[in-house]
């Protein structure tokens, strides 16, 4: 079991810990994490800062079809495994953290749906093990932590995978993929949205558009999936739909607000930064919408939805195969002139 409980989380030194800057905290976690470990399974974690192959080893599909590097959450103790997830808390935002966790949760109902079924034909593993669950998380490290050298913490399993480039004050979280299947479920006798301020703030910013706003936004033609997506690290794609110079000061900030649902997944400091950087892109910033446009917030919507801007790319692309499009969503973030924090001097 994953003890995520909050002294867990904050350890016995938690209130030094929350004296400390953002990034010594999150030094502090990760060399707490690897003090748990074996000598062989820090040689799993632990991959040079330059291992290219590793720095593209994410995807939104699971285990069982692309396999990941670093070592899972199922071969930890509850030892190791409560400091990883301690580790992915301090890297991340209280929201961001909740949101990896309902995620996770959402991919373990995927693991019981499919066991029921018992037919030995489960999507992607061997036997019908297709590597779905919350203990199916895989977590490495590129370089050695460290406040003042880049490394980067990786974490990720179906529909997750954080990539975030810590270098010194700066905390670089593209390229990221969430996604959600179940895109809502029931948990304590909650309704569970993994990524539902991502679909209500885009309708919310949908329908304060007037007519001539919208029929800008909106394309002509379809998308079925994410443009750049795993595999498609160094593409680039043209602007279209309505640029954000058109958008009122109201509209504008709603188009923050949704933009907010990516970048302040990482832990507050980094996300300040990142956002004074997207406010000052907002006027060659776009919004392009694709699908039924009869939306109402409060329910996932069926549309894709991209955000495109100088420093930016949000891709949000409900799934339309086997069942549900709004149950199933995979959503992408990237800076295509800094993912993976490879643009020298960034800020």
């Amino acid at each position: 079991m994953i003890c995520l409980c909050a002294a867990v989380l904050l350890g016995s030194s938690g209130p030094s810990l929350l004296a400390q800057s953002p990034t010594a905290r999150i030094v502090s976690a990760a060399n707490a994490f690897l003090s748990t470990l074996t000598e062989q399974q820090r040689r799993r974690v632990v991959y040079a800062f330059n291992d290219e192959q590793q720095r593209a080893r994410w995807s939104n599909f699971p285990i069982g079809m692309v396999p990941r590097g670093g070592i899972s959450l199922k071969e930890m103790s509850a030892a190791q495994s409560s400091a990883a997830m301690a580790l992915l808390s301090a890297a991340l935002s209280k929201r961001g953290f909740e949101k990896v966790q309902q995620i996770m949760e959402g991919d373990e109902r995927n693991k019981i749906a499919e066991g029921s079924r018992q037919d030995g034909k489960g999507k992607g593993g061997k036997g019908g093990d297709p590597g779905f669950g919350k203990d199916n998380y895989y977590i490495s490290m590129l370089g050695q932590p460290s406040e003042t050298n880049p490394w980067m913490l990786q974490f990720g399993g179906h529909h997750l995978a954080v990539n975030l480039t810590i270098s010194g004050a700066r905390g670089i979280l593209t390229p990221t993929l969430t996604g959600a299947q179940p895109a809502l479920y029931q948990a304590d006798g909650k309704t569970v949205r993994p990524l539902g301020q991502e679909s209500d703030k885009a309708v919310a910013l949908l329908n304060a558009l007037d007519q001539n706003q919208r029929k800008q936004a909106v394309l002509n033609y379809r998308v079925a999936d994410l443009v750049l997506g795993p595999g498609a690290d160094g593409k680039t794609i043209q602007p279209e739909g309505l640029k954000a110079s058109n958008l009122n000061e109201k509209q504008q900030a709603m188009l923050l607000d949704l933009i907010s649902e990516w970048a302040g997944i990482v832990h507050e400091t980094a996300a300040a930064a990142r956002m004074a950087e997207l406010k000052a892109d907002i006027n060659d910033t776009w919004f392009a919408w694709r699908g039924s446009t009869n939306v109402t917030e409060g329910t996932n919507i069926a549309s894709y939805y991209r955000i495109q801007g100088p420093h930016l790319v949000i891709e949000y692309a409900p799934q339309g195969l086997g069942g549900d499009p709004s149950n199933h969503i995979h959503t992408m973030y990237r800076d295509p002139t800094n993912d993976y924090g490879r643009k020298p001097n960034s800020k």
